[in-house]
């Protein structure tokens, strides 16, 4: 680790890098000797199935949880999870957000079990909570740790003031196969934005007053390890790779979130080299423990640990727990298998307590640095949680981001800046007028608040009337009359702007494409409006980079417009004069899409890395 660190102490000492570079707070030693004591006894006084109960994750069924990102698990009713709470089965809930009810679970933990253990409540905000910002990928390609800081701690303020305490953030795999449709959550192909990004994000989740700070969420960078390297970009598949490989391309992230602060891990569904992530003690024992001094715990994916059985690697639940168990993980979550498994193999002989008591006492200790043993209810205060969510504050970070975010491929003839005054516009696409905006992996984000292209343009336009806008075609089919439509609307502009990709259900997990392009209904679209011969902009909605061809590559400027969240209208539209950042290569260059506020750009920013796309 000290060649590495000692490298990116140099990275990260001077510069615009290092604003936002400051190490996250953590507890004295003092604070965590008591912090130990505490704990200690508390594992002294727990069962075996209490102490099951602390490595055991399910689904929290109090509060709203949406049915858009994880199959059903069973897990629904509340009065069963209450039973279980109540007699120290279950010591963590994830995916549920909400100050008042998150007040009422934690009372029944604190209060009415034998042990009065707090919960932690976990959530996936990966890219924002009620406020969305860019996904990741498309925020990577903004070169901007700072910024990537600064949406991490917005995410972290609404987050934590939903009564969260961890999120299953950020994504750190290095991601080179863009047939894989989870390349959307990281940062790229390149090792260093990955490292830089995993850095300032782990930070901007968990603050520099320290975990304990009521604005913090504990980061949990994932998913350990070399997952995003599944062959044939499908995922969940297998990985095969030196060690040298793995260790120079797809750990250093994860070491660079670890050394910000992170205090959990997630591990992979893939196995590396014929042993599944979950049950790998080369990852999860020699490499994070024995080599890292990782002190935190480690949590399974969705059932990944059941998920032993379906690689071959486990006969049975029982021994998949033990498997598990004994190669690292410390959480379970979901499956239940700790629970069910833990006291019968302890008793058994195949699993030694002190494993058992090593998992609970790192759990326990991650809550102590939270503060959870002294103030249980933090971010259960719903007065907070109305003035921090969704802030006007937030939606104007939202819409900084995806400004910066956005990235200029071509501009031939001079087409763009387009003219805010006196130019008819005909904005074409099956995104031209959608609300499609979020992206993958948001689960609980403002759907009141998504602002269109075409709202976008007309707020920034000095005459909306000058704008025409037509569908052309849906994402993946042809629209009856649909291109006639469009036809007629470009023809009777002076330019053509096509809104053109996938939708936020193309990419993501489990949207996996073996065809990385335009959808050939979109494609046919675009040939129709070029035959024209009018100048033509190309917006590319994306969550990878994707292959152009036809009239679409050929089209005179290109510009790729991500997912950008709710505020994505606005940012390519641009009303308020704010300076939308454009870049390419080998001249950089900021403007907005209509040409005020030009500014030179940063050459240095795309030095090392550049975005996909």
């Amino acid at each position: 680790m000290s060649s590495i660190t000692s490298r990116r102490s140099v990275l990260f000492g001077a510069g615009a890098l290092g604003a936002s570079m400051v190490m996250t707070a953590s507890p004295s030693a003092a604070q965590m000797s008591s912090h130990a004591r505490r704990i200690d006894d508390l594992i002294a006084r727990m069962t075996l199935t209490e102490k099951a109960g602390q490595l055991n994750l399910l689904g929290d069924p109090f509060r709203f949880r949406p049915q858009n990102v994880n199959p059903l698990d069973g897990q629904g009713d509340p009065a069963r999870i209450t039973a279980m709470i109540r007699e120290g089965k279950v010591g963590n809930l994830f995916n549920g957000i909400g100050a008042d009810a998150g007040r009422r679970i934690q009372r029944i933990a604190v209060e009415e079990s034998r042990l009065g253990i707090p919960l932690l409540f976990a959530a996936d905000i990966i890219h924002g909570l009620k406020t969305v910002f860019p996904v990741p990928l498309a925020e990577a390609a903004a070169f901007d740790p700072d910024l990537a800081y600064r949406t991490a701690r917005a995410a972290a303020l609404e987050g934590a003031a939903s009564a969260v305490h961890q999120t299953y953030a950020p994504m750190v795999d290095v991601a080179r196969d863009q047939r894989w449709g989870r390349v959307v959550e990281g940062a790229g192909e390149d090792v260093w934005l990955n490292e830089v990004l995993a850095a300032a994000r782990v930070r901007g989740f968990q603050g520099e007053r320290g975990l304990a700070d009521r604005d913090a969420l504990l980061a949990t960078p994932k998913h350990f390890a070399a997952y995003s390297a599944a062959a044939g970009g499908m995922d969940y598949n297998t990985t095969d790779m030196s060690d040298p490989t793995l260790r120079g391309l797809y750990l250093p992230p994860f070491e660079a979130a670890f050394e910000a602060g992170a205090l959990s891990v997630m591990s992979g569904f893939n196995d590396l080299n014929g042993v599944p992530a979950s049950g790998n003690p080369y990852l999860l024992t020699q490499i994070l423990r024995d080599e890292w001094g990782f002190t935190g715990f480690v949590v399974s994916d969705y059932t990944s640990e059941q998920e032993l059985i379906a690689h071959g690697f486990a006969v049975d639940g029982r021994d998949a727990a033990r498997i598990a168990l004994m190669a690292g993980i410390d959480m379970s979550m979901v499956s239940g298998l700790f629970l069910e498994h833990i006291p019968g193999l302890v008793e058994a002989g195949e699993v030694p307590v002190t494993r058992v008591d090593q998992a609970v006492r790192r759990v326990l200790m991650t809550k102590a640095a939270l503060g959870l043993f002294d103030d249980p209810y933090r971010g259960c205060d719903p007065e907070r949680e109305r003035l921090v969510v969704g802030s006007r504050e937030h939606r104007d970070l939202a819409r900084e981001a995806g400004v910066k975010s956005i990235v200029l491929l071509r501009n031939e003839g001079g087409v763009l800046p387009l003219k805010p005054a006196g130019q008819r516009i005909a904005l074409i696409g099956p995104f031209a007028d959608d609300l499609d905006v979020f992206g993958p992996w948001t689960i609980w984000g403002d759907e009141s608040r998504r602002v269109s292209l075409a709202a976008g343009f007309r707020a920034a336009m000095t005459d909306p009337a000058l704008l025409t806008v037509a569908k052309g075609a849906d994402v993946e089919a042809a629209l009856d009359g649909g291109i006639e439509a469009a036809v007629a609307a470009a023809r009777a502009a002076d330019v053509i702007v096509l809104a053109l990709g996938e939708s936020s259900r193309m990419s993501g997990e489990a949207q996996s494409r073996t065809e990385i392009d335009v959808p050939s209904p979109q494609r046919a679209l675009a040939e129709a409006v070029a035959s024209l011969g009018k100048p033509i902009v190309v917006l590319l909605r994306n969550g990878r980079a994707l292959e152009l061809s036809g009239a679409v590559k050929d089209a005179d400027a290109i510009l790729v417009t991500w997912f950008l969240g709710g505020e994505m209208g606005h940012a390519v539209g641009d009303d308020q004069h704010r300076p939308l950042s454009v870049r390419s290569r080998p001249d950089l260059w900021r403007c907005d899409l209509w040409g005020r506020d030009a500014v030179p750009g940063d050459p240095a920013l795309g030095r090392r890395g550049h975005p996909v796309g």
